[in-house]
């Protein structure tokens, strides 16, 4: 493939805006003293801050994760002290996900942090253009999906 292609093709361009993004919102979280809440945390975080104690199998479709991602995504978030969980009293099979203090505290930093992370990766944009992007990921997330 020669470098004009690569340079045009939408998956590339994505994945490597995905990865360099990703990188320094974790730079940017350890900086403001948030180094145990990761990038890939955030979709879990979102979902629990919306509402707390879901279910481990609701809480996967609302973040948009498999189950077998979820599994070690908790584990993770639970060993760095941001959530905790438990048996669900209602149904004996499922697990509740609840958010520890530091697991609330961490939204405002990182409501902080990520704003100000985007704010300097969209500099230059259009806010047009930001919402033409946003619309356009939506699209083919729901494209994704079917």
């Amino acid at each position: 493939m020669t470098r004009e292609l690569i340079i045009n093709c939408p998956y590339y361009l994505l994945s490597r805006a995905s990865l360099a993004m990703t990188s320094r919102l974790k730079r940017a979280l350890a900086d403001a003293g948030y180094a145990s809440v990761r990038p890939a945390y955030m979709g879990v975080l979102l979902c629990l801050w919306t509402q707390d104690g879901q279910q481990v199998g609701e809480l996967g479709r609302c973040a948009g994760l498999e189950p077998s991602t979820m599994t070690g995504l908790l584990d993770r978030m639970e060993r760095d002290g941001l959530l905790t969980r438990s048996p669900d009293p209602e149904d004996r099979r499922a697990w509740r996900v609840h958010l520890t203090e530091e697991g609330q505290r961490a939204r405002e930093a990182m409501d902080t942090v990520v704003n100000d992370h985007l704010a300097t990766m969209m500099e230059g944009v259009p806010a047009e253009h930001v919402e033409i992007f946003k619309d356009t990921l939506r699209q083919v997330l729901a494209n994704a999906a079917r």
